[in-house]
């Protein structure tokens, strides 16, 4: 006899997600991991066009979607955006907030569009997609917001003043939107991955990679999948009693 947290097959059936830096990825790896089960999915890519194209391919052979170009720093692209998936599907139930960018340097050495790049794309990028999509859910009376923080928000690192800093207020956005929306039937998470298993790690060198496996308790990075599936449970209905919650999946690495 086998078993499923889900209660049914196609759990998401019905569900209109957008992912926001959809086309590689731990982005790539939810927008696949949701169409699987059901959903319909738009992508939402800033730049790389193949990627997006391919992304979307495999989303149509399971389920159905679109990929739209997007600057998520941009109103007027996240109403396209919007727009755009709303034509295709209808109003939207699932938004993941995923699309970030890192510019490293020490904070002596930030320059001022270095932290500005980042704050605009990781945080307001959120908050410009979460406000725009909470209306119709609102009307709805149903929806799933995840939102992916980063687990240096709680412990920082070193030359990513800028990151950690974004990061850290999606936890605190995080929370203030889920007590605004908890009696409408919107959930509002966010998730902290640790280390992932992704082409920016590949490419460290062999002392690097020891340096962080030795800092994990569990002695090997994520895989993108274990993200995106962490993801769809809180993008269920059977997640519908967890919000304002940042849950870290980072193999022990922070321990609260």
């Amino acid at each position: 006899m086998s078993f499923s947290i889900f209660s049914n097959n196609d759990p998401l059936a019905g569900q209109n997600a957008i992912v926001t830096g959809g086309s590689r990825g731990i982005g790539k790896a939810i927008a696949l991991s949701l169409s699987s089960l059901g959903a319909n999915v738009t992508i939402a890519y800033k730049s790389n066009k193949d990627n997006a194209d391919q992304v979307l391919s495999e989303i149509n052979n399971l389920s159905k979607g679109i990929a739209v170009q997007t600057d998520v720093n941009n109103l007027e692209n996240v109403s396209n955006l919007i727009s755009n998936a709303e034509k295709a599907f209808g109003t939207t139930t699932i938004l993941i907030n995923n699309a970030g960018i890192t510019d490293d340097a020490l904070i002596m050495r930030m320059k001022e569009e270095q932290w500005d790049s980042v704050i605009n794309t990781n945080l307001k990028g959120t908050y410009n997609l979460t406000k725009s999509v909470l209306r119709s859910m609102m009307k709805e009376k149903y929806g799933r917001i995840i939102n992916m923080t980063s687990v240096v928000a709680h412990i920082g690192n070193l030359g990513q003043a800028n990151y950690s800093a974004a990061k850290a207020g999606i936890i605190g956005f995080t929370k203030s939107t889920a007590k605004e929306v908890a009696t409408r039937g919107i959930t509002v998470n966010a998730i902290a991955p640790g280390f992932v298993e992704t082409d920016m790690t590949k490419n460290l060198s062999e002392e690097q990679k020891k340096i962080i496996l030795e800092s994990i308790p569990m002695r090997k990075y994520a895989t993108t999948y274990n993200i995106a599936s962490a993801v769809c449970y809180l993008a269920s209905k059977e997640a519908s009693y967890i919000t304002g919650q940042t849950i870290n999946i980072d193999g022990g690495l922070v321990m609260q």
